[in-house]
């Protein structure tokens, strides 16, 4: 535990971002620029899916052609030091799920500088209770919801999926007689841990000192939380990422497997890279291992 606690504290100071200037080759848009969201692809734009008082979170729809019903569904959360927290980021992850067969929701979610921890993960919550809520009006299959997130956005759908049923995680932005369980995620180099030295991204989700928050700290830690009924988990990550440790990924894959919950730990071949979803070069790797994850746990996917 030394060991690992000692690699995952240099992720204080330097997780500010999805890692794009560890990419020297690449910036962030590449892939999003390489893989467009398809013609065939319907998209349902500025959907209303949370309110809180007067502000309202939206998301966009991602529908695949041809479906109209039996459509598992995938909420989409970007990722951006938890201080960005736009839909557009992450809609082409969402364009090549829909293209795929599934019904993909990428959302906008409350930063850090407007709302601290657990605003985020409370929307997220909101996000799935209200895919649920509306399945029967897009087709979607209210027992086949998973969620896919990169680096911020990893730690918050690893988050959704391991604490099911904790009421301080659930918030308040709708439809609160809906189930939030998902039964797949994808995390790609998550944040797994939140137990970090003050200062950086995660304190500024969280509160800073982070050391006066230690109660959230472990709230917000997707560890904490890992039991038998925890989701399907599929991790993605560089085993050399410069921002967020793969320690954090091996960890968890442990406690999953000691809990009995199914588990894959999938090494990206990203030399010294964050967001390698962000790369022309590992995207179509990344989307058909998430494609393949969804579709064996997500049972009416194609």
């Amino acid at each position: 535990m030394k060991n690992f606690i000692g690699v995952i504290c240099a992720l204080a100071c330097v997780m500010a971002h999805d890692g794009s200037a560890q990419e020297p080759v690449q910036g962030m848009a590449a892939a999003r620029n390489a893989f467009p969201v398809p013609s065939t692809v319907r998209v349902v734009r500025d959907i209303v899916y949370a309110e809180y008082g007067g502000r309202t979170l939206k998301l966009d729809l991602y529908l695949p052609p041809g479906q109209t019903r039996g459509i598992p569904g995938v909420v989409v959360v970007r990722g951006g030091g938890w201080r960005q927290g736009d839909k557009e980021a992450f809609g082409f992850i969402a364009g090549q799920l829909a293209k795929e067969g599934f019904a993909a929701a990428s959302i906008e979610y409350r930063t850090s500088t407007e709302a601290k921890f657990p605003a985020a993960i409370h929307d997220v919550k909101a996000a799935v209770r209200w895919m649920r809520a509306n399945a029967r009006t897009h087709g979607i299959t209210p027992d086949a919801i998973g969620a896919i997130g990169g680096s911020a956005g990893g730690h918050l759908v690893a988050l959704l999926g391991t604490s099911g049923g904790v009421k301080d995680l659930e918030g308040s932005g709708g439809n609160p007689a809906i189930s939030s369980q998902v039964q797949a995620v994808v995390a790609m180099a998550c944040v797994c841990t939140m137990a970090v030295g003050d200062g950086g991204a995660i304190a500024e989700f969280i509160g800073t000192p982070l050391s006066a928050h230690a109660d959230a700290v472990t709230l917000a830690s997707p560890v904490t939380h890992v039991s038998r009924a925890s989701a399907p988990l599929l991790l993605l990550h560089s085993k050399t990422d410069p921002v967020v440790p793969y320690a954090m990924s091996v960890e968890i894959h442990r406690l999953y497997r000691g809990a009995g919950v199914p588990v894959s730990l999938e090494t990206i071949d990203a030399p010294q890279t964050h967001a390698f979803w962000n790369q022309t070069k590992y995207f179509p790797e990344t989307t058909r291992l998430a494609v393949d994850f969804f579709r064996l746990h997500l049972k009416r996917a194609p």
